[in-house]
């Protein structure tokens, strides 16, 4: 078993003496190899540099390995000619400053160190140094530091990342995240998963949105706003894109192909489920500051001789699949409009009973061509959660949730206020 620090940081052995048993320098160490392991990721190999080459070390083959020295257990033979692993990935190389995704943090981060830990007869790969501590040590002055004392010492906080909560975002390094750092990433609240893919390099957005459910993905890009929304997708293949556009409600994803050319937004929608693609192009034939330019064309509803229990089973069997779920609509064959119920009457009520005897008839409602601030009054006088939206021969087209309405109207520092008061909770 190889000797090995308690706690020791990659930048400590990097470019040390290599040598073997009978005390001969082979080389310094230029970089650790290592491959996914459980839980952590294990060190499989040592690279050592002498004289512009590399030979790669079995870890099975050290001996000695701290800042002083890295020793062998016998002589170099053989060195050299163990062949580079598939799923191998370089610590120095890969890893150390390159951007990283702290799960636990909700935030994108630069590796300035690595800590590594001894498992029994292994090395793995334990946490992630993002703090002044990593660029101290890496510069040689942690230990200078230390002996200083007093209120600048005091204030230096580690800053470590345990390994489980990070999510690499380099495409070749997605093999070392456990499913459980994948599941952690896509538990995150859509609008903190935003923040972190709005702070990705271009070159990182695909490594990380692959390895999110696509609906997930979708929740994402829908906190965002259109042009970055836009953005983000712009650097995706277009069968990518147009999967994260599918998990989208139809209003958002419309809004963000219009930041798209028009030739460009007609390739994504080709790439789409031809159903989900032509809910989001009826929507983008609306003027973008009407009714319908805002609307969701996805709402629950039910047939005028449909009872309680048929409009609890809509519910139960659309609800995952639609943003707005407050009301059912009573719409005839016709797709007229003769009422609507909310959740809460639906609840309250015996379910054989018929919703036509139960309904608010005559629901306020707007045309596709109504002004945004008709909607606006409508919401805020009737404090109605959604407002149906009809074609001009009254069929019924789609809804405005309030969300999307008080969104579009209340000024961006009183959004910004409210979303922090609510972030407190």
């Amino acid at each position: 078993m190889s000797e090995l620090d308690s706690d020791l940081f990659l930048s400590a052995v990097l470019d040390r003496p290599v040598i073997s048993q009978s005390g001969r320098e082979i080389g310094r160490l230029w970089d650790v190899a290592m491959s996914p392991g459980e839980p952590l990721p294990l060190v499989k190999h040592l690279l050592v540099r002498k004289a512009g080459r590399i030979r790669r070390v079995p870890w099975a083959d050290i001996a000695l390995f701290n800042p002083v020295v890295v020793s062998l257990k016998g002589e170099l033979v053989g060195a050299g000619d163990v062949p580079e692993l598939e799923d191998e990935v370089l610590m120095r190389r890969d890893i150390l400053d390159k951007q990283i995704v702290d799960v636990d943090g909700a935030r994108v981060v630069r590796v300035n160190d690595l800590k590594l830990k001894a498992m029994l007869d292994d090395l793995c790969l334990a946490a992630v140094d993002v703090g002044f501590r990593g660029v101290l040590r890496r510069l040689g002055y942690l230990k200078a530091w230390d002996f200083m004392g007093g209120v600048l010492h005091r204030t230096l906080a580690k800053k470590e990342i345990d390994w489980l909560f990070v999510q690499p975002l380099g495409a070749n390094l997605s093999r070392l995240t456990l499913t459980v750092t994948r599941d952690k990433l896509s538990d995150l609240h859509p609008a903190d998963l935003a923040h972190i893919i709005s702070q990705l390099p271009h070159q990182n957005v695909s490594a990380v949105l692959n390895s999110l459910d696509m609906d997930v993905a979708g929740e994402a890009l829908g906190e965002m706003e259109p042009e970055d929304s836009s953005r983000v997708l712009s650097q995706l293949e277009s069968s990518l894109a147009a999967d994260v556009l599918e998990e989208m409600p139809p209003d958002e994803a419309a809004d963000v192909l219009a930041e798209f050319s028009d030739e460009k937004a007609q390739e994504l929608l080709s790439h789409m489920d031809p159903e989900d693609a032509e809910k989001v192009q009826e929507l983008l034939e609306h003027e973008d500051d009407s009714a319908g330019g805002l609307m969701n064309n996805e709402y629950l509803f039910v047939a005028p001789d449909a009872t309680v229990d048929d409009a609890m089973n809509q519910v139960r069997l659309l609800a995952a699949d639609v943003d707005s779920i407050y009301y059912v609509y009573v719409l005839d064959e016709a797709e007229q409009l003769h009422g609507v119920l909310s959740l809460k009457r639906l609840l309250l009520t015996p379910g054989d009973t018929p919703v036509a005897e139960v309904m608010s008839r005559n629901p306020k409602s707007v045309h596709v061509d109504s002004a945004l601030d008709e909607v606006f009054e409508l919401v805020v006088q009737y404090k109605l959660a959604a407002v149906p939206v009809l074609e001009e021969d009254g069929k019924m087209a789609g809804i405005v949730s309030a969300d999307d309405i008080l969104e579009h109207f209340l000024p961006f520092a009183l959004r910004w206020k409210q979303y922090k008061a609510l972030r407190k909770f």
